[in-house]
């Protein structure tokens, strides 16, 4: 999988999103990364995407998954040995 079609939109503060950052810094998978908190164009882009600005949203080629839980698990799957 290319990291470049991965994008990780989060909040430093969320619990969720610090659930998905840790499970990144575990598989050692840098992929790119938007802080809503710090850029208003990146909440917009958000809501562009997936009509919603819940965080964390991992963007997998265009398509939005939001549920940190569910992220975690197609990391696991999709970015070993990245």
């Amino acid at each position: 999988m290319e990291n470049s079609q991965l994008t990780l939109y989060y909040l430093p503060s969320c619990p969720y999103c610090r659930k998905v950052l840790h499970a990144l810094d575990e598989l050692g998978a840098k992929i790119p990364m938007k802080n809503i908190h710090e850029n208003d164009e990146y909440r917009q882009e958000l809501l562009k995407i997936g009509g919603k600005g819940q965080v964390p949203c991992l963007v997998i080629n265009g398509r939005a998954m939001y549920e940190s839980d569910e992220i975690v698990k197609w990391l696991r799957q999709n970015l070993k040995g990245v």
